[in-house]
Protein backbone atom coordinates (compact mmCIF):
# COMPACT_ATOMS: atom_id res chain seq x y z
CA UNK A 1 0.00 0.00 0.00
CA UNK A 2 1.08 3.08 -0.78
CA UNK A 3 0.03 6.92 0.59
CA UNK A 4 0.46 10.20 -0.37
CA UNK A 5 -0.19 12.16 2.78
CA UNK A 6 -0.24 16.45 3.33
CA UNK A 7 -1.05 17.40 -0.03
CA UNK A 8 -2.83 19.99 -1.68
CA UNK A 9 -4.56 17.80 -3.90
CA UNK A 10 -6.46 18.87 -7.74
CA UNK A 11 -8.23 16.06 -8.83
CA UNK A 12 -9.78 17.42 -11.74
CA UNK A 13 -13.44 16.07 -10.32
CA UNK A 14 -15.69 18.03 -8.03
CA UNK A 15 -13.88 18.76 -5.58
CA UNK A 16 -10.59 19.35 -4.33
CA UNK A 17 -8.42 18.78 -0.92
CA UNK A 18 -5.79 21.66 0.51
CA UNK A 19 -4.79 19.42 2.77
CA UNK A 20 -5.47 15.72 1.59
CA UNK A 21 -4.51 12.15 1.43
CA UNK A 22 -4.54 9.28 -1.27
CA UNK A 23 -4.39 5.97 -0.44
CA UNK A 24 -3.43 3.26 -3.19
CA UNK A 25 -3.62 -0.55 -3.38
CA UNK A 26 -2.61 -2.65 -6.03
CA UNK A 27 -2.18 0.07 -8.25
CA UNK A 28 -5.64 1.71 -7.78
CA UNK A 29 -6.67 4.62 -5.61
CA UNK A 30 -8.77 2.92 -2.82
CA UNK A 31 -9.27 6.47 -0.78
CA UNK A 32 -9.06 10.00 -1.16
CA UNK A 33 -10.08 12.69 1.14
CA UNK A 34 -9.34 15.45 3.93
CA UNK A 35 -6.13 14.72 6.03
CA UNK A 36 -8.75 14.93 9.26
CA UNK A 37 -9.88 11.72 7.64
CA UNK A 38 -7.03 10.26 7.02
CA UNK A 39 -6.37 7.37 9.91
CA UNK A 40 -2.55 7.93 10.71
CA UNK A 41 -2.50 5.60 13.84
CA UNK A 42 -3.45 2.45 11.43
CA UNK A 43 -0.96 3.59 8.60
CA UNK A 44 2.08 3.42 11.83
CA UNK A 45 0.88 -0.50 12.88
CA UNK A 46 1.16 -1.57 8.72
CA UNK A 47 4.18 -2.73 7.92
CA UNK A 48 3.44 -2.61 4.69
CA UNK A 49 3.12 1.03 3.81
CA UNK A 50 4.82 3.34 1.95
CA UNK A 51 4.40 7.26 2.74
CA UNK A 52 4.92 9.77 0.43
CA UNK A 53 4.67 13.20 2.53
CA UNK A 54 3.33 15.62 -0.39
CA UNK A 55 4.34 18.57 2.16
CA UNK A 56 1.86 20.89 0.68
CA UNK A 57 2.84 20.43 -2.63
CA UNK A 58 0.78 20.44 -5.49
CA UNK A 59 -0.92 16.65 -6.32
CA UNK A 60 -2.61 16.09 -9.84
CA UNK A 61 -3.48 13.10 -11.74
CA UNK A 62 -0.81 12.46 -14.38
CA UNK A 63 -0.49 14.31 -16.85
CA UNK A 64 -1.82 12.71 -20.30
CA UNK A 65 -0.67 13.62 -23.92
CA UNK A 66 -3.28 12.95 -26.55
CA UNK A 67 -1.43 12.84 -29.93
CA UNK A 68 2.40 11.73 -30.59
CA UNK A 69 4.69 9.35 -31.52
CA UNK A 70 6.74 8.62 -28.92
CA UNK A 71 9.09 5.31 -29.32
CA UNK A 72 8.05 4.75 -33.02
CA UNK A 73 9.97 7.87 -34.05
CA UNK A 74 13.05 7.59 -31.77
CA UNK A 75 15.21 10.27 -30.68
CA UNK A 76 19.26 9.85 -31.67
CA UNK A 77 18.85 7.24 -34.30
CA UNK A 78 17.53 8.15 -37.15
CA UNK A 79 16.30 6.30 -40.39
CA UNK A 80 17.16 3.07 -38.10
CA UNK A 81 14.80 4.16 -35.26
CA UNK A 82 11.73 5.67 -37.57
CA UNK A 83 8.93 3.97 -38.24
CA UNK A 84 5.92 5.85 -37.68
CA UNK A 85 5.07 5.80 -41.93
CA UNK A 86 5.15 2.80 -44.20
CA UNK A 87 4.93 5.64 -46.93
CA UNK A 88 4.83 3.38 -49.79
CA UNK A 89 0.85 2.61 -49.69
CA UNK A 90 -1.27 5.14 -49.10
CA UNK A 91 -4.07 3.26 -47.28
CA UNK A 92 -3.01 0.69 -44.42
CA UNK A 93 -5.35 0.51 -41.72
CA UNK A 94 -3.83 -3.06 -40.54
CA UNK A 95 -0.82 -1.51 -39.34
CA UNK A 96 -0.45 -2.04 -35.55
CA UNK A 97 1.57 1.18 -33.39
CA UNK A 98 2.18 -1.37 -30.87
CA UNK A 99 4.46 -3.34 -33.54
CA UNK A 100 6.87 -0.12 -33.37
CA UNK A 101 6.42 1.18 -30.28
CA UNK A 102 10.09 1.16 -28.59
CA UNK A 103 9.37 1.66 -25.02
CA UNK A 104 13.23 2.57 -24.06
CA UNK A 105 13.28 5.67 -26.21
CA UNK A 106 14.93 8.47 -24.41
CA UNK A 107 11.28 9.86 -24.70
CA UNK A 108 9.56 7.72 -22.42
CA UNK A 109 11.84 8.73 -19.18
CA UNK A 110 11.32 12.44 -20.55
CA UNK A 111 7.58 12.03 -19.92
CA UNK A 112 7.89 10.25 -16.81
CA UNK A 113 10.31 13.08 -15.34
CA UNK A 114 8.17 16.03 -16.52
CA UNK A 115 4.88 14.02 -14.39
CA UNK A 116 3.35 12.24 -18.08
CA UNK A 117 1.95 9.16 -17.12
CA UNK A 118 0.03 8.24 -20.51
CA UNK A 119 0.05 8.83 -24.19
CA UNK A 120 -1.64 8.30 -27.15
CA UNK A 121 1.03 7.26 -29.84
CA UNK A 122 0.29 5.86 -33.18
CA UNK A 123 1.22 6.30 -36.63
CA UNK A 124 2.39 9.66 -38.67
CA UNK A 125 0.16 11.41 -41.09
CA UNK A 126 1.90 10.49 -44.79
CA UNK A 127 -0.60 7.94 -45.22
CA UNK A 128 -4.41 8.65 -45.93
CA UNK A 129 -4.69 5.72 -43.61
CA UNK A 130 -2.34 5.07 -41.26
CA UNK A 131 -3.15 2.48 -39.15
CA UNK A 132 -4.28 2.06 -35.38
CA UNK A 133 -3.09 4.18 -32.36
CA UNK A 134 -2.36 2.63 -28.96
CA UNK A 135 -3.24 4.20 -25.60
CA UNK A 136 -0.23 3.35 -23.38
CA UNK A 137 1.16 3.73 -20.01
CA UNK A 138 4.62 6.23 -19.89
CA UNK A 139 6.32 2.94 -17.70
CA UNK A 140 7.35 -0.26 -18.99
CA UNK A 141 10.25 -2.30 -20.70
CA UNK A 142 7.11 -4.57 -22.76
CA UNK A 143 4.25 -2.86 -24.57
CA UNK A 144 2.09 -5.33 -23.86
CA UNK A 145 2.08 -4.62 -20.36
CA UNK A 146 1.61 -0.82 -20.57
CA UNK A 147 -1.54 -1.15 -23.11
CA UNK A 148 -4.39 0.52 -21.64
CA UNK A 149 -6.03 0.25 -25.14
CA UNK A 150 -5.33 -0.99 -28.22
CA UNK A 151 -6.69 -0.55 -30.56
CA UNK A 152 -7.38 3.18 -29.70
CA UNK A 153 -8.27 5.12 -32.97
CA UNK A 154 -7.78 4.48 -35.95
CA UNK A 155 -5.42 7.45 -38.12
CA UNK A 156 -6.21 9.30 -41.13
CA UNK A 157 -4.74 12.29 -42.82
CA UNK A 158 -6.08 15.20 -44.99
CA UNK A 159 -3.75 17.71 -46.45
CA UNK A 160 -0.25 18.72 -47.85
CA UNK A 161 1.30 15.51 -46.01
CA UNK A 162 -0.35 12.91 -48.14
CA UNK A 163 -0.08 15.13 -51.13
CA UNK A 164 3.63 15.58 -50.53
CA UNK A 165 4.40 11.73 -50.42
CA UNK A 166 2.52 10.78 -53.30
CA UNK A 167 3.34 13.12 -55.58
CA UNK A 168 6.52 12.83 -55.96
CA UNK A 169 6.38 9.35 -56.53
CA UNK A 170 3.82 10.09 -59.34
CA UNK A 171 0.84 8.07 -57.69
CA UNK A 172 -2.34 9.01 -55.81
CA UNK A 173 -3.14 10.88 -54.27
CA UNK A 174 -1.21 14.24 -55.87
CA UNK A 175 -4.77 15.99 -54.71
CA UNK A 176 -7.25 16.72 -51.73
CA UNK A 177 -10.08 15.24 -53.90
CA UNK A 178 -7.77 12.09 -54.28
CA UNK A 179 -6.99 11.66 -50.49
CA UNK A 180 -10.82 12.21 -49.78
CA UNK A 181 -11.70 9.92 -52.28
CA UNK A 182 -9.85 7.09 -51.46
CA UNK A 183 -10.80 7.28 -47.61
CA UNK A 184 -14.03 7.09 -48.73
CA UNK A 185 -13.72 4.07 -51.26
CA UNK A 186 -11.66 2.68 -48.26
CA UNK A 187 -14.72 3.19 -45.72
CA UNK A 188 -17.52 1.72 -48.60
CA UNK A 189 -15.86 -1.59 -48.75
CA UNK A 190 -15.16 -1.77 -44.95
CA UNK A 191 -18.57 -1.37 -44.19
CA UNK A 192 -19.58 -3.71 -46.93
CA UNK A 193 -17.22 -6.31 -44.78
CA UNK A 194 -18.93 -5.57 -42.13
CA UNK A 195 -22.40 -6.36 -43.33
CA UNK A 196 -20.88 -9.40 -44.64
CA UNK A 197 -19.50 -10.06 -41.27
CA UNK A 198 -22.67 -9.91 -39.74
CA UNK A 199 -25.00 -11.90 -42.28
CA UNK A 200 -23.03 -14.60 -43.24
CA UNK A 201 -21.76 -16.55 -40.63
CA UNK A 202 -19.49 -18.21 -43.04
CA UNK A 203 -17.73 -15.04 -44.13
CA UNK A 204 -14.11 -15.77 -43.67
CA UNK A 205 -12.23 -12.89 -41.67
CA UNK A 206 -10.39 -10.52 -44.29
CA UNK A 207 -7.05 -8.92 -42.46
CA UNK A 208 -7.37 -5.86 -44.34
CA UNK A 209 -10.65 -4.43 -43.33
CA UNK A 210 -10.92 -6.82 -39.85
CA UNK A 211 -9.62 -3.75 -38.43
CA UNK A 212 -12.28 -1.47 -39.23
CA UNK A 213 -14.74 -3.19 -37.16
CA UNK A 214 -14.08 -1.37 -34.09
CA UNK A 215 -14.72 2.00 -35.77
CA UNK A 216 -17.49 1.31 -37.71
CA UNK A 217 -19.27 0.08 -34.49
CA UNK A 218 -18.28 3.27 -32.57
CA UNK A 219 -15.96 1.32 -30.29
CA UNK A 220 -13.21 3.82 -31.13
CA UNK A 221 -13.04 7.13 -33.20
CA UNK A 222 -11.12 7.76 -36.42
CA UNK A 223 -8.00 10.05 -35.66
CA UNK A 224 -8.19 12.72 -38.31
CA UNK A 225 -4.84 14.68 -38.89
CA UNK A 226 -5.93 18.29 -40.53
CA UNK A 227 -4.36 21.59 -39.99
CA UNK A 228 -6.56 23.81 -42.76
CA UNK A 229 -9.95 24.52 -42.62
CA UNK A 230 -10.92 23.24 -45.35
CA UNK A 231 -9.64 19.81 -44.80
CA UNK A 232 -11.13 19.91 -41.32
CA UNK A 233 -14.43 20.49 -43.00
CA UNK A 234 -13.52 17.81 -45.31
CA UNK A 235 -12.77 15.44 -42.28
CA UNK A 236 -16.06 16.32 -40.77
CA UNK A 237 -18.11 16.16 -43.73
CA UNK A 238 -17.02 12.48 -44.77
CA UNK A 239 -16.96 11.54 -40.78
CA UNK A 240 -20.77 12.52 -40.76
CA UNK A 241 -21.16 10.77 -44.09
CA UNK A 242 -20.17 7.16 -42.54
CA UNK A 243 -21.82 7.95 -38.96
CA UNK A 244 -18.27 8.04 -37.45
CA UNK A 245 -17.04 8.97 -34.16
CA UNK A 246 -13.70 11.01 -34.72
CA UNK A 247 -11.36 13.30 -33.11
CA UNK A 248 -9.62 16.55 -35.15
CA UNK A 249 -5.78 16.38 -34.93
CA UNK A 250 -4.10 19.54 -35.03
CA UNK A 251 -7.26 21.67 -35.89
CA UNK A 252 -4.56 24.98 -36.45
CA UNK A 253 -7.43 26.86 -38.25
CA UNK A 254 -10.22 25.68 -35.68
CA UNK A 255 -10.42 28.57 -34.68
CA UNK A 256 -11.80 30.25 -38.07
CA UNK A 257 -14.62 27.95 -38.36
CA UNK A 258 -16.23 27.54 -35.06
CA UNK A 259 -19.35 27.59 -35.22
CA UNK A 260 -19.36 24.83 -38.06
CA UNK A 261 -17.28 22.79 -35.63
CA UNK A 262 -19.56 24.00 -32.59
CA UNK A 263 -22.18 22.38 -34.86
CA UNK A 264 -20.31 19.44 -35.70
CA UNK A 265 -19.58 18.32 -32.42
CA UNK A 266 -15.75 16.20 -32.51
CA UNK A 267 -13.44 17.37 -30.03
CA UNK A 268 -10.07 18.74 -31.24
CA UNK A 269 -6.48 18.02 -29.90
CA UNK A 270 -4.63 21.05 -30.59
CA UNK A 271 -1.42 21.70 -31.38
CA UNK A 272 2.05 21.00 -31.58
CA UNK A 273 1.83 24.87 -31.66
CA UNK A 274 5.43 25.08 -29.90
CA UNK A 275 6.54 24.22 -33.40
CA UNK A 276 7.57 25.83 -36.28
CA UNK A 277 5.27 26.97 -39.09
CA UNK A 278 6.79 25.34 -42.06
CA UNK A 279 4.03 24.16 -44.13
CA UNK A 280 1.78 26.30 -46.06
CA UNK A 281 -1.44 24.56 -43.91
CA UNK A 282 0.25 25.91 -40.54
CA UNK A 283 0.17 29.73 -41.44
CA UNK A 284 -2.19 29.94 -39.02
CA UNK A 285 -1.11 28.03 -36.04
CA UNK A 286 -1.35 29.79 -32.56
CA UNK A 287 -1.83 29.05 -29.14
CA UNK A 288 -5.17 30.97 -28.94
CA UNK A 289 -6.94 28.32 -30.77
CA UNK A 290 -7.31 25.77 -28.13
CA UNK A 291 -8.74 28.64 -25.80
CA UNK A 292 -11.04 29.87 -28.29
CA UNK A 293 -12.31 26.22 -29.07
CA UNK A 294 -12.48 25.41 -25.90
CA UNK A 295 -14.34 28.78 -24.50
CA UNK A 296 -16.89 28.03 -27.29
CA UNK A 297 -17.87 24.43 -25.30
CA UNK A 298 -15.73 22.06 -27.59
CA UNK A 299 -14.06 19.48 -25.81
CA UNK A 300 -10.01 20.02 -26.23
CA UNK A 301 -7.05 18.79 -25.18
CA UNK A 302 -3.21 20.28 -26.09
CA UNK A 303 -0.53 18.11 -27.93
CA UNK A 304 3.30 18.07 -28.22
CA UNK A 305 2.63 15.97 -31.86
CA UNK A 306 6.31 14.49 -30.05
CA UNK A 307 8.60 14.23 -31.65
CA UNK A 308 8.11 17.78 -33.75
CA UNK A 309 7.70 19.11 -30.24
CA UNK A 310 9.07 17.23 -27.47
CA UNK A 311 7.08 15.61 -25.36
CA UNK A 312 8.29 17.14 -21.76
CA UNK A 313 7.03 20.28 -22.82
CA UNK A 314 3.27 19.58 -22.46
CA UNK A 315 2.66 21.51 -19.35
CA UNK A 316 4.25 24.63 -21.20
CA UNK A 317 2.37 24.28 -24.46
CA UNK A 318 -0.67 24.69 -21.96
CA UNK A 319 0.39 27.10 -20.80
CA UNK A 320 0.84 29.07 -22.96
CA UNK A 321 -2.24 28.32 -24.42
CA UNK A 322 -3.22 29.75 -21.03
CA UNK A 323 -0.92 32.83 -21.97
CA UNK A 324 -3.09 33.54 -25.20
CA UNK A 325 -6.80 33.36 -23.71
CA UNK A 326 -7.48 30.04 -22.37
CA UNK A 327 -8.26 29.89 -18.63
CA UNK A 328 -6.28 28.17 -16.11
CA UNK A 329 -8.82 25.15 -15.00
CA UNK A 330 -9.28 24.67 -18.81
CA UNK A 331 -5.64 24.54 -19.02
CA UNK A 332 -5.49 21.93 -16.69
CA UNK A 333 -8.37 20.19 -17.88
CA UNK A 334 -6.50 19.89 -21.31
CA UNK A 335 -3.35 17.71 -20.08
CA UNK A 336 -5.40 15.62 -17.67
CA UNK A 337 -9.56 14.53 -17.95
CA UNK A 338 -9.69 16.38 -21.40
CA UNK A 339 -7.68 14.11 -23.49
CA UNK A 340 -8.72 10.93 -21.32
CA UNK A 341 -12.45 11.49 -22.15
CA UNK A 342 -11.33 12.17 -25.88
CA UNK A 343 -9.31 8.77 -25.92
CA UNK A 344 -11.82 6.94 -24.21
CA UNK A 345 -9.72 5.75 -20.82
CA UNK A 346 -11.29 8.66 -18.42
CA UNK A 347 -12.70 5.41 -16.43
CA UNK A 348 -9.05 4.40 -15.45
CA UNK A 349 -7.08 8.07 -16.13
CA UNK A 350 -7.13 11.64 -15.56
CA UNK A 351 -8.41 12.62 -12.48
CA UNK A 352 -8.06 11.41 -9.21
CA UNK A 353 -10.96 9.35 -7.54
CA UNK A 354 -11.77 5.90 -5.86
CA UNK A 355 -11.53 2.87 -8.52
CA UNK A 356 -8.87 4.31 -10.91
CA UNK A 357 -5.32 4.07 -11.73
CA UNK A 358 -2.73 5.34 -9.33
CA UNK A 359 -1.59 8.18 -11.90
CA UNK A 360 0.13 10.75 -10.05
CA UNK A 361 2.36 13.65 -10.34
CA UNK A 362 3.50 16.13 -7.52
CA UNK A 363 4.91 19.17 -8.31
CA UNK A 364 6.28 22.18 -6.37
CA UNK A 365 3.68 25.21 -8.12
CA UNK A 366 1.86 24.94 -11.22
CA UNK A 367 2.65 22.28 -13.77
CA UNK A 368 2.38 25.07 -16.49
CA UNK A 369 4.72 27.49 -15.64
CA UNK A 370 8.45 27.27 -17.01
CA UNK A 371 9.86 26.78 -12.94
CA UNK A 372 7.88 24.31 -11.41
CA UNK A 373 9.73 20.79 -10.84
CA UNK A 374 7.95 17.80 -10.76
CA UNK A 375 8.72 16.26 -7.55
CA UNK A 376 7.72 12.81 -8.01
CA UNK A 377 5.60 10.95 -10.32
CA UNK A 378 3.45 7.73 -10.00
CA UNK A 379 2.20 5.08 -12.40
CA UNK A 380 -0.47 2.69 -10.81
CA UNK A 381 0.83 3.25 -7.49
CA UNK A 382 4.56 2.79 -8.72
CA UNK A 383 7.36 5.47 -8.17
CA UNK A 384 8.70 5.91 -11.59
CA UNK A 385 10.53 9.40 -10.87
CA UNK A 386 11.45 10.99 -8.06
CA UNK A 387 13.91 14.08 -7.10
CA UNK A 388 16.17 13.37 -4.47
CA UNK A 389 15.94 16.78 -3.17
CA UNK A 390 12.47 16.69 -2.65
CA UNK A 391 12.75 14.82 0.31
CA UNK A 392 9.29 13.38 0.45
CA UNK A 393 10.16 9.91 1.49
Amino acid sequence: MLVIINGNIRTMEQQDYEDGYIQIEQGKIVAIGDMRDCDKGALRDRDDVQVIDAKGNLVMPGLIEAHCHMGITEEKKGMEGDDCNENVDPVTPYLRAIDAINPMDASFHDAQQAGITSAMIGPGSANVVGGQFAFLKTYGRCIDQMIVKAPAAMKIAFGENPKVNYSGQGTSPSTRMAIAAMLREELTKAKAYQKRRETDSETEKDFRYECWLPVLRGEIPLKAHAHRADDILTAVRIAQEFGLAMTIDHCSEGHLIIEELQKAGFPAIVGPDMASRNKIEVQNMAFKTVGILSGRGILTAVTTDHPVSKIQFLPICAGLAVKAGMSMEEGLRAITINPARICGVDDRVGSLAVGKDGDIAIFNGNPMEVFTRNLCTLIEGKIVYYDEQSAML
